[in-house]
């Protein structure tokens, strides 16, 4: 059953030409805005949020830039390091779909600022683990909190901005969420070998402090927000804002997926992730292996030419999508497609080349491919899902890729060990890697398929 929402007695034009006033969050006065422009609210929500996706990136990954520091202290091989990642992923998913309905109900606000002050917590617990096994179990732990930001956060941004500007919103989040990767992988690197490795999860939780403080300046929007600036900027009738729907868990799951958009979009994403969390997860450790650098220069300099390929790709596959959305519906599709092509053909590349200086300008086109792609992927599926069940529909997206992306750090590691004892005379980390491009050229095709679908499922998720 649909309900009014609040704000529709205050949808009325205001005295300036293009101005409404519109109501923003629930029992706040009305605020006059122009609904045609690209953040009608400002940035800052996604700003916040993609401090957030930040802060979760960094201390996930700086177990990759410390890993053969942490490899050396316990004593466990490729098999089980891949594991680590694997196993945190798929707690983190397990978590995942009642997030998303717990997300379509309750204030996202709240719910992001306490994902957050877990994840610190759980920080210095890494820190303090006294052997292996607590080493493993802490970092599942936070892997099953690590995930549960997604579903509310990316709920609230398609909330705060119309579907214009989604592109370049869900590009902060995705920027935060990448270059968090790098940046990660850097830090774990130098401090494991200034400070020992410990030292590293103790300095990553105070970042995660002083954000949790800044989720709590942002207002919880009303569901919907963003859909009825769209239409209003266009001069059409405003989108109502419908009650959750008591479907059951799995049924709702079963509804969305029905979308094939949004479930092309899943499958391509959920192989990209395993593409991406394999290659960043051992980049360091390949550079360490093959370039015979140390692990504080292998993460260092793994993590800056990441960094940089992901702030390019962001910008020019925000900008582009966004562009490209403006003049046909369904440009986003296309615009993922290519900059993903682009991204797959430079990793089997940097895989092949020889010698540091073509690797690492291979590694950092890859990355600007896959970082422009998925502002573009992200935004799409917030435009194929009706307001009152993104929750759930972020929640399933970040559900299948977080179980494609466990199975990278993993497959690549027991890859290599396999490759290792069947006598290959080579680095087997090379061979294990290149197993991950196959996966990426499909997600490729999967775009290709859906790409005529966009503009139905777009229409229909606001009618």
């Amino acid at each position: 059953m649909t309900e009014t929402s609040p704000a529709e007695p205050a949808d009325a034009p205001s005295t300036s030409p293009g101005m409404v006033e519109i109501v923003v969050s629930a029992g706040r006065p009305a605020r006059v805005v122009d609904p045609a422009a690209s953040a009608p609210f400002g940035w800052w929500p996604a700003v916040v949020v993609a401090l957030v996706a930040f802060v979760d990136r960094l201390e996930i990954n700086l177990i990759a830039g410390a890993l053969p520091a942490i490899q050396d202290h316990f004593g466990f091989g490729d098999t089980a390091a891949g594991a680590i990642p694997t196993a945190a992923s798929i707690a983190g998913a397990v978590l995942l779909l009642p997030a998303g309905r717990l997300a379509d109900r309750a204030p996202r606000v709240i719910t992001i600022a306490v994902v957050v002050l877990v994840w610190s917590l759980c920080s210095v617990l890494s820190g303090l683990a006294s052997t292996f096994v607590l080493f493993f179990l802490v970092r599942v732990l936070i892997g099953a909190a690590g995930q549960l930001y997604n579903p509310p956060a990316s709920s609230l941004l398609a909330d705060y901005y119309p579907p214009g500007s989604r592109g370049k919103a869900y590009g902060f989040e995705r920027a935060g969420y990448y270059l968090g990767l790098p940046v990660g992988v850097i830090l774990g690197g130098v401090l494991a070998e200034a400070l020992g490795w410990r030292a590293v999860f103790f300095v990553a939780a105070a970042p995660g402090l002083l954000v949790a403080a800044l989720v709590l300046t942002v207002r919880e929007p009303l569901r919907g927000l963003g859909d009825r600036l769209g239409r209003l900027g266009r001069d059409e009738s405003s989108v109502p804002v419908t009650a959750p729907r008591s479907a059951s868990l799995l049924g709702e799951a079963r509804a969305l997926l029905r979308i094939r958009t949004l479930s092309g979009v899943i499958a391509c994403q959920a192989l990209l992730s395993l593409g991406i969390g394999g290659v960043f997860y051992w980049l360091p450790t390949l550079l360490e292996r093959t370039e015979h650098l140390g692990y504080d220069a292998a993460s260092s300099l793994a993590g800056a030419v990441g960094g940089t390929g992901i702030v390019v790709g962001i910008v020019a596959g925000s900008r582009y999508g966004d562009r490209a959305h403006a003049a046909e519906s369904g440009r986003r599709i296309i615009a993922a497609a290519v900059f993903l092509a682009i991204g797959a053909l430079a990793l089997a590349g940097a895989l092949l080349a020889p010698g540091v200086p073509a690797r690492v300008t291979l590694i950092a086109v890859a990355c600007g491919g896959f970082a422009g792609a998925i502002p573009n992927l992200t935004a799409a599926s917030a435009d194929v899902v009706p307001a009152d069940r993104r929750g759930m529909g972020f929640a399933l997206l970040t559900f299948l890729v977080t179980l494609g992306g466990a199975l990278g750090p993993f497959v690549v590691g027991l890859s290599s060990d396999l490759v290792d004892a069947s006598g290959y005379g080579g680095e087997p980390l090379v061979v294990a890697m290149f197993v991950l491009v196959p996966a990426i050229f499909v997600s490729v095709l999967i775009l290709l398929r859906i790409r005529n679908r966009y503009a139905a499922d777009a229409r229909a998720a606001i009618g």
